[in-house]
């Protein structure tokens, strides 16, 4: 893999890690348009390692935030009284909804890492879970906010990021499709979106980090520089979301993940591309 390779995949992934567009598929086809080997396990690791650069984004924009959640966590451990605030409860939640997609993604690592990777799966994930987006925005009331979230709630949200596992659903997209379906608010459906996705994402950077260290097709140059770019990329487009989402629906991103999935579908029917 080139340095110019990694500034494009860096920038791909900081971009689309936290829109609802899935930032695995759209990796898998730049990857496919820059003549990488989809399939190679260490570019499915490249891939994994350079998320932890928009983690970090998300680390640093939330920072007041987790540093917030993080003390209340701690004092709540010790103390009765600290277990009756909100935010020690929401520490809880976010660990709690983090952890099956830790065991389902470890279970699945050689079908996710194999199989899925076919730009089949990559197109028809796009469009299908575009339909399940459509009518989360229609049937959601939205009537909830931070303040009454429940353990249920990033539960079932938890299992929902599992399905991001399939490249073309999109972890955000599941994340906040299922907290729309659950009457969660966009924006708080959001914010929860990134606050699960930081555990997910670093336990997935590191574990994949040897795969990718220990080929020849991706240095620690390159490593390096895709985190870099990934994150400076991410932070911004952390902040745009968040705007986006307080005065508009999600149908932009439906429409593109629809356009999206039927031109990856018209070019494997021409032969145009090659599935892996």
């Amino acid at each position: 893999m080139e340095i110019w390779q990694a500034i494009v995949l860096g920038i791909v992934e900081g971009i689309t890690e936290f829109l609802p567009i899935s930032s695995t598929g759209h990796l898998t086809i730049t990857e496919k348009l820059m003549g990488l080997p989809i399939d190679d396990p260490a570019v499915t690791a490249f891939t994994a390692v350079i998320q932890i650069g928009a983690i970090a984004a998300v680390l640093v924009y939330f920072a007041k935030d987790i540093r917030r959640l993080a003390a209340a966590w701690f004092k709540g451990l010790f103390s009765a009284e600290g277990r009756q605030d909100f935010d020690y409860k929401f520490a809880w939640y976010v660990i709690a909804g983090s952890i099956p997609i830790g065991i389902v993604g470890f279970l699945g690592r050689d079908l996710i890492t194999g199989p899925l990777r076919s730009m089949w799966f990559v197109a028809g994930s796009l469009i299908v879970w575009s339909a399940v987006m459509a009518f989360a925005e229609y049937a959601a009331t939205q009537v909830r906010g931070e303040k009454q979230l429940r353990l249920a709630d990033t539960l079932v949200i938890g299992f929902a990021q599992c399905l991001a596992l399939i490249p073309g659903v999109s972890r955000s997209g599941a994340t906040i499709t299922t907290g729309l379906l659950r009457d969660i608010d966009r924006v708080t459906a959001t914010r929860l979106s990134f606050f699960l996705g930081v555990p997910a994402l670093v336990a997935a950077g590191i574990y994949e980090l040897p795969e990718a260290l220990g080929s020849p097709t991706v240095t620690g140059t390159v490593l390096i520089v895709g985190t870099v770019v990934s994150f400076i990329v991410a932070y911004a487009s952390i902040a745009w979301l968040l705007k986006f989402v307080a005065h508009h629906t999600l149908m932009t991103f439906v429409w593109y993940r629809v356009i999206l999935g039927g031109a990856i579908i018209a070019l494997l029917a021409t032969n145009t591309i090659s599935a892996t």
